[in-house]
């Protein structure tokens, strides 16, 4: 990897800052296997670099070339593949969502009583695109959704798969046919499977596989060489395994590169977090958006339609604290953050109390892995880990407090 601090208006000395910081406060202690950062402004990539192991059992490092699962870091790519198709005038955001799926075209939403029971209603309005992109669908969680982590009777841990065997974004559409939303479209925000939804109307629209048109209209075209929805056996050796930790605070594998789920073609490809990549990969993808659309003279989306991705769409300029469901789980904190197309969206550092940009959006995965982009500054970060649950450490906001003091120009 070709690293150009300077070409980047970044000081090298300062972003040696971030190689201590996770030296000494997460690789040496133990708290992390490994990870990665890549850091790109102007094009250029100012700082990259791998700590630790990606594989602790067999003693392998986090190389440049490791595969991460990315789970909810699918999602913007997911927007971003939909996106393509609204540039080609096949929906609007404001289109109904049963348009498309002629199913649902009779969802209730379940309205509940201070008494504590509960009536069918009809929606307010009908669920649109745009509430698909945005988690203000109504709908909730159908099967799991999200990985879950257990322990057997000697302690050793695994990660569940997220979804049944044999599931598609088909019979998931189908099965939702008759539940009742939680609450009416446009209304609250709630994390769920909104997204899986997004890549069956890629499906239904495109009229491809939902990893076919993502390879023709995404990965092909940024250049994204590692990113699919399974590592192949050619690739096994660069996969790091997934680990979280027992209340004593000690590390413990949960998936294990060499007998993963991800390593066949799953039949349910989630939009919403069935995704491997790499750094490389993704920061490319980071940059294709702080570009405006495109990467090395090749276009994925207009600059307007990234900007219409990237801006927050909630009412009033709103925060997702005001909108989200209590106790609703996301990949950001609420405060001074609004929501875009399957993005965050930050309101300024007065508001996330936190070094920064306003316009900025992110995004972030269950095993912790983090990316945001800083339009202002032309300024893409990714970093990677593989550490369940997300939100454990902090990570996104300490790499702001160290990356942004090294800007120079």
């Amino acid at each position: 990897m070709k690293v150009n601090p300077d070409g980047a208006g970044l000081d090298a000395d300062r972003l040696e800052r971030i190689t201590q910081h996770f030296d000494r406060r997460y690789i040496v202690p133990g708290k992390i296997a490994g990870c990665q950062v890549g850091v790109a402004r102007r094009g250029q990539i100012g700082y990259f670099r791998s700590f630790g192991s990606r594989d602790l059992e067999r003693s392998r490092p986090v190389t440049e070339d490791t595969i991460f699962r990315i789970y909810s870091m699918t999602k913007p790519i997911t927007g971003v593949a939909l996106l393509t198709l609204y540039e080609r005038g096949e929906f609007q955001l404001s289109d109904p969502v049963h348009r498309f799926i002629p199913e649902w075209k009779d969802l209730k939403v379940r309205e509940k009583s201070e008494d504590g029971s509960s009536r069918l209603v009809e929606p307010q309005r009908p669920m649109s695109i745009r509430d698909l992109l945005m988690h203000m669908s109504g709908l909730g969680f159908a099967g799991r959704g999200l990985p879950l982590v257990q322990t057997d009777d000697e302690g050793r841990a695994s990660v569940l798969p997220s979804w049944e065997p044999g599931a598609t974004l088909e019979t998931l559409v189908e099965r939702l046919s008759d539940r009742a939303l939680r609450f009416h479209p446009g209304t609250q925000w709630f994390y769920s499977t909104s997204t899986e939804i997004c890549g069956r109307l890629v499906e239904i629209i495109s009229g491809q596989r939902f990893d076919e048109y993502l390879q023709r209209a995404v990965f092909g075209p940024v250049g994204m060489v590692d990113t699919g929805f399974m590592v192949p056996d050619t690739k096994i050796d660069r996969f790091a395994a997934n680990y979280t930790r027992t209340p004593d605070k000690k590390l413990v594998l949960i998936d294990d590169p060499e007998r993963s789920g991800f390593r066949k073609l799953p039949s349910f490809l989630s939009g919403g977090g069935g995704l491997v990549s790499t750094t490389t990969d993704y920061l490319r993808f980071a940059q294709m958006l702080a570009n405006g659309g495109a990467i090395d003279g090749i276009r994925v989306l207009g600059r307007k339609t990234v900007e219409l991705m990237t801006t927050n769409h909630l009412p009033d300029n709103g925060e997702l604290r005001s909108f989200a469901v209590p106790g609703a789980y996301g990949q950001v904190g609420f405060d001074g953050t609004g929501f875009g197309l399957t993005v965050a969206v930050g309101l300024g550092p007065a508001r996330t109390q936190v070094i920064g940009s306003a316009g900025d959006f992110m995004w972030g995965g269950w095993a912790s892995t983090i990316f945001w982009v800083d339009p202002t500054e032309d300024l893409a970060v990714v970093f990677m880990t593989q550490f369940a649950p997300s939100g454990t450490f902090n990570f996104r906001n300490q790499l702001k407090a160290l990356v942004y003091p090294a800007i120079v120009d």
